[in-house]
């Protein structure tokens, strides 16, 4: 039989700690309580599913990976009958770090003294989103928490393959850009001023390219810093108009027009849209909360104004797609379906298919962006190096065909 661990507070209030076998943590706590003994905690014995469990998330600051991880791990325990307060014990040993220790540890502290799951988890809106929240409030009034969880998780971890995929559609051009404009400034700021010494000694009579090379080599030698203000100006002016409505909405809607680019953005936005409204109906939420939530995993404007517009249209009677039919980020397909969904009673079903055809158009769209933008950074940098090596080569030219024709 397991054994036990435990602390309690006697009937004198001293804290006392001693060890006893039962069968599972409910016999524990009704054993403990028989004796009128205030329960301090109850750690359960390292053994079966609360052997040392590696849990890689949740071992720094928390983030979408991490909760998507403590999700999986919840859900695994609760399906496999462990108590929920058992599971965060278990869970809460098994981490090191502070900040999700502390996370987990007070989860486990609420629930055990009597509140709801979904309450605990409201304390800390920062790591658990609102989707998040209410998810997992109709799984406690639907009593399929760990259904609940482990769709939640199944969620979270195709937000996560879907951010990777448009992170590693951006990595490539950033790396390529970053080592283009390293190779450009070690170039102005060390192989040109060496070329334009040697002209100017030779007196030499400089074309405007060598001259425009010379003057930007010497603007990066001696007056970086004013460079370094202007690109620090522009982004403060950027983010501050895009942190007004007006701003982000004209913003988002130029991200949305962006060819190639705006066509990822499109795609994976109507990729999340479907699969977090069809989680949401799905588990229960009704339709008007589970737009309105939807609405808040958009993350651009323009998405948002159309969810918004749709949920005023359900508010109004009508249906959800007469609304998306005028709205610029749903192309006819993706509206045809929900119109299909809503007269079958599937939406539910109909959104999941929705979101992963769109999880493979993202797949194409990421393809698109790195073929397209390969070669062109490869012509940027080809131009540059180029114009830098026309430019001191230019005057040399001149000077030998000078000798030449003296001789």
């Amino acid at each position: 039989m397991p054994v036990f661990t435990y602390k309690v507070r006697d009937r004198a209030g001293k804290i006392v700690s001693s060890s006893i076998e039962a069968d599972n943590i409910t016999q524990v706590r009704d054993a403990l309580r028989q004796r009128e003994l205030f329960i301090v905690s109850i750690a359960a014995p390292k053994t079966g599913l609360n052997a040392d469990l590696n849990i890689p998330g949740l071992e720094g600051k928390p983030s979408l990976k991490d909760v998507a991880i403590f999700s999986r791990q919840t859900a695994t325990m609760l399906n496999a009958g462990v108590p929920l307060v058992q599971s965060m014990a278990i869970m809460q040993r098994q981490i090191e770090k502070a900040p999700p220790k502390k996370i987990v540890k007070d989860l486990r502290v609420t629930v055990e003294g009597g509140q709801p799951f979904s309450e605990a988890i409201a304390k800390y809106p920062k790591v658990f989103s609102r989707l998040f929240l209410n998810l997992v409030r109709a799984g406690e009034v639907s009593g399929t928490l760990d259904s609940i969880l482990g769709r939640v998780s199944d969620f979270l971890e195709k937000e996560l393959a879907l951010r990777g995929k448009i992170k590693s559609a951006m990595t490539y051009p950033v790396i390529v850009l970053t080592f283009a404009l390293l190779i450009t400034y070690f170039l102005l700021t060390t192989i040109v001023p060496q070329f334009a010494g040697i002209l100017t000694s030779l007196g030499s009579k400089l074309p405007p390219l060598t001259q425009g090379l010379i003057t930007v080599s010497n603007f990066l030698q001696n007056q970086l810093w004013i460079l370094i203000i202007v690109v620090a100006v522009l982004v403060f002016v950027y983010n501050a108009y895009y942190r007004t409505p007006k701003g982000r909405r004209v913003i988002d809607r130029i991200k949305l027009k962006t060819p190639v680019l705006g066509t990822l953005i499109q795609r994976s936005a109507i990729a999340s849209f479907a699969r977090t409204f069809g989680l949401l109906l799905e588990s229960g939420v009704n339709v008007i909360e589970a737009l309105d939530i939807t609405k808040g995993t958009a993350n651009n404007a323009i998405v948002e104004d159309s969810i918004e517009n749709c949920k005023n249209a359900v508010i109004g009677g009508d249906a959800m797609s007469n609304s998306l039919i005028v709205s610029p980020v749903f192309p006819p397909m993706v509206t045809s379906m929900i119109a299909i969904g809503e007269e079958t009673g599937a939406l539910d079903d109909m959104l999941r298919k929705v979101a992963d055809y769109y999880d493979r158009e993202v797949d194409e769209a990421v393809d698109s962006l790195t073929a397209a933008i390969e070669p062109l950074m490869i012509v940027v940098l080809g131009i540059i190096v180029g114009a830098i090596v026309i430019g001191m080569f230019l005057p040399l030219f001149s000077i030998i065909g000078n000798l030449t024709q003296t001789a």
